[in-house]
């Protein structure tokens, strides 16, 4: 087995932790852990990659909108082609659901973000709208399509041109306190380190078990997308993301076809997780019960795993019963479009650092998102 040391460890090359591992591996040797065969295999390789700064917990809006400028105007040689593309983000109600869609429009934070649509409007920005569905809509225009590989390959390049190291096919099977630090085992490795940063997505509560630190109540949950047809003749690729106030659908083009999801959120042990066809029956029945598309064929589906704390915003820090046991976890489907911003925060806070005054001015809040908050539970 091989030995050697590193200032960090990071379990988890998603999107969470090479942004984290990018930002740490300025000033320490970094050393990132990735189980699977290639990084960002479970749920940062299968989002619908939505930027909104509407869309989630308040945390995740703060996030959100202290991300933006990286993601429309990443650092130089980051990316080799655009990280957004522009596309609006409507959400729709019908007339049972007004009372929430005029709640939502309330939120302090949303409100200087959107337009009030009546429904003949937002059926002007998707044709396909039902008449007698939709009662009423808001429109974000800030919203954007992710390029989730552009973004995340940015990273990992950006770790390996700081001396940082990532090893695939690496699952951590053993991790104890040693000394002053800790040691990291893999099948064919060793590590001592500082501290260890926990990005493991749905594994990292099964991640503080094995280093006998006190979970975080993390419960992964499957999300089902699927690819269909877009209308023949149709401008598809000019409507915004379609999204059910309540969540329970959304839609949205996606290279001259149209991703559907049933916006479920089963919960399920850690895994490589499947679609099943009941969830892929559920998408299709309630965008066609909202819209006058016929699906008659599937051509593609997939399915993710969202993680979230009973709270639904993530845990970031140090944990309280476990010295340079650092937690990046409970993204919940919203790592992609937080990832500049957690990134920065994590490596700020690993480090000892104060937060950041860019982030404190978009209202990120480490007291929001600590993990001693789960003490008492």
């Amino acid at each position: 087995m091989n030995s050697t040391t590193a200032d960090v460890v990071v379990i988890g090359a998603g999107i969470a932790g090479a942004s984290a591992a990018a930002a740490v591996a300025q000033t320490r040797k970094v050393i990132v852990l990735e189980r699977e065969a290639f990084p960002g295999m479970h749920s940062t390789g299968r989002s619908a990659a939505l930027f909104s700064e509407i869309y989630g917990s308040g945390p995740i809006r703060a996030l959100s909108r202290a991300s933006r400028e990286f993601l429309y105007s990443p650092p130089e040689g980051f990316a080799d082609a655009p990280i957004v593309r522009p596309r609006g983000a409507l959400h729709i109600a019908s007339a049972v659901q007004m009372a929430k869609l005029d709640a939502f429009c309330a939120l302090p934070d949303v409100a200087p973000a959107i337009r009030r649509l009546t429904a003949a409007e937002a059926r002007v920005q998707c044709p396909v709208l039902r008449e007698d569905y939709v009662a009423g809509a808001v429109v974000e225009t800030g919203s954007a399509d992710v390029d989730v590989d552009v973004l995340h390959q940015g990273w990992l390049r950006q770790l390996k041109a700081r001396g940082g190291e990532l090893v695939v096919n690496a699952e951590v099977v053993r991790l104890f306190r040693q000394g002053a630090g800790w040691r990291v085992e893999t099948p064919d490795a060793q590590i001592d380190a500082k501290v260890v940063i926990n990005a493991a997505g749905a594994w990292a509560d099964v991640i503080a078990q094995l280093a006998g630190v006190r979970t975080v109540g993390l419960q992964p949950n499957r999300r089902t997308a699927l690819i269909v047809s877009a209308p023949d003749g149709s401008n598809s690729d000019e409507w915004p993301m379609v999204i059910d106030i309540d969540e329970q659908f959304y839609f949205r083009p996606d290279a001259g076809a149209l991703l559907l999801s049933p916006g479920d959120e089963t919960p399920t042990e850690p895994c490589d997780a499947q679609p099943e066809e009941w969830d892929i029956a559920t998408a299709i029945d309630r965008v066609q019960t909202a819209t006058t598309l016929e699906i008659h064929r599937v051509r593609r589906s997939w399915a993710g795993l969202r993680s979230f704390v009973p709270d639904r915003s993530p845990v970031v820090g140090y944990a309280p019963d476990a010295p340079g046991f650092f937690w990046l976890a409970g993204q919940g489907g919203y790592g992609i479009q937080t990832a500049p911003a957690m990134g920065k925060l994590a490596c700020a806070l690993a480090l000892g650092e104060p937060t950041p005054d860019d982030l404190v001015r978009f209202g990120v809040m480490t007291h929001d998102l600590r993990p001693d908050r789960f003490a008492e539970r």
